[in-house]
């Protein structure tokens, strides 16, 4: 989970004026928390307070991106996520949109089987983002999350994405040059999952992915979900990460920690 905020933050200067290369400095004084990483604590403190079953995952899924996302206005929520959030009656909105996919990784944490990763995948996302393909997107997402963090070879992983969820034919040298801005699942998870396969540690995990271009924090913070579970996230990068949340994000990182690492 931890990957997906250091994705985020440091992918967080990019988004608009993409870099296409691997060759950056990885932290910037501009970098903030967007709403990849507040949307993915908001997951992670519903999965910390549901039951053991997760029978009511989807409710607090609604209560705590609601609680803890309404006090970040201007963090780059889309229209319609922003409209949820605030509406009187939160609702689905049939979004395919790739911000299911940034915000589930701490439900990678909670499960014990792949089946249990992607009911609880499905009840955190279904209730914006229920659209087949952000569903299917959130999925992939979470279960290559839960696959990583059991140390899963990268040829294994990579064979269920291509057998059940995208047909990943292409490299990212050969999509660097044309791929742009887009912020549905089917056209971010693939290219985010490619530069997780193509890795070789985390730090080069998020330099490939924000070398792709396109909407680059919630790219980065993809590949850094599964990358984050597959390799750990070193110690220096944490703490630099860390230090661009405030204490109440920080809080909510911390306990997730405390009880799933």
């Amino acid at each position: 989970m931890l990957g997906a905020i250091v994705g985020d933050i440091v992918g967080s200067v990019y988004e608009f004026s993409n870099h296409r290369s691997k060759e950056f400095e990885l932290f910037k004084q501009q970098c903030f928390a967007t709403d990849d990483s507040i949307m993915t604590l908001a997951i992670a403190k519903a999965v910390l307070e549901s039951a053991p079953d997760h029978h009511d995952l989807a409710d607090n899924a609604v209560k705590y991106m609601r609680e803890v996302g309404q006090p970040y206005p201007y963090c780059g929520y889309g229209g319609r996520f922003l409209d949820w959030m605030y509406s009187d009656n939160p609702r689905p909105y049939n979004s395919f949109g790739n911000g299911a996919a940034m915000r589930v990784s701490p439900v990678a944490y909670a499960a014990k089987s792949i089946r249990e990763v992607i009911d609880m995948s499905e009840a955190v996302t279904s209730v914006t983002h229920n659209h087949p393909e952000g569903i299917k997107g959130a999925e992939a997402t979470a279960v290559c999350t839960w696959m990583a963090l059991r140390r899963i070879d990268k040829n294994t992983i990579r064979g269920l994405v291509n057998n059940l969820y995208y047909h990943i034919d292409f490299t990212i040298d050969e999509i660097r040059s044309t791929y742009r801005f887009n912020e549905t699942c089917q056209d971010t998870v693939p290219q985010a999952l490619e530069a997780f396969f193509e890795s070789t540690d985390f730090e080069d995990a998020i330099r490939i992915a924000i070398s792709v271009g396109g909407d680059s924090d919630t790219l980065a913070a993809i590949t850094g979900a599964v990358a984050g579970a597959y390799y750990g996230v070193p110690d220096n990068i944490a703490k630099r990460a860390a230090s661009y949340l405030d204490g109440r994000l920080s809080n909510i990182l911390s306990e997730f920690e405390r009880k799933y690492l």
